[in-house]
């Protein structure tokens, strides 16, 4: 096996394990923000690894900083105290969540036939030249709702922030 191939399995792994840690950990919520950033960062480590280079930029700058920067902002922001769940309910629960996960893995992999050789990435694959023909010919209307809507989302914020809280 070729070290792209070792690296490629290492990250995968690790992605799959910190997102179980996201979802399994109920009672530190900064503590599933950073497995977060752990998935989000190995995710970006894969698309290096199939050289879409702006892609991996986009997953860290996008979403392993500016979206776990705002969860942890509404998790400080709500200031919860209290756990949902009491203790023996959350063992009980990492207790049936792990073998029934592993459960439906190992018949993903029956079903599938085992783990597949990697396609050949396409000339151009994850390059800025691409992404800008496709934002600007066919998904130009799209970029700019989501432009609006991001600009009316920031006034919103806005909006909430100033407002006197007595």
């Amino acid at each position: 096996m070729e070290i792209p191939a070792i690296l490629f399995y290492f990250f995968a792994a690790l992605a799959v394990i910190s997102a179980l840690a996201v979802v399994l950990n109920v009672r530190n919520t900064v503590a599933a923000a950073l497995n977060l950033v752990v998935t989000m960062v190995s995710l970006a480590v894969i698309y290096v690894l199939m050289e879409a280079h702006l892609v991996a930029a986009i997953q860290i700058m996008v979403y392993g900083g500016a979206i776990v920067v705002l969860f942890l902002f509404v998790v400080m922001l709500l200031n919860l105290r209290t756990d949902t769940f009491p203790p023996g309910r959350q063992r009980l629960m990492k207790l049936v969540a792990v073998p029934l996960g592993l459960l439906v893995l190992a018949q993903l992999l029956r079903a599938s036939g085992g783990l597949p050789e990697a396609p050949p990435v396409p000339q151009g694959f994850g390059g800025y030249r691409q992404l800008g023909i496709a934002l600007f010919t066919d998904y130009v209307l799209l970029a700019e709702m989501a432009s609006l809507l991001l600009t009316a989302a920031m006034v919103g914020a806005l909006i909430l922030a100033k407002r006197k809280i007595d």
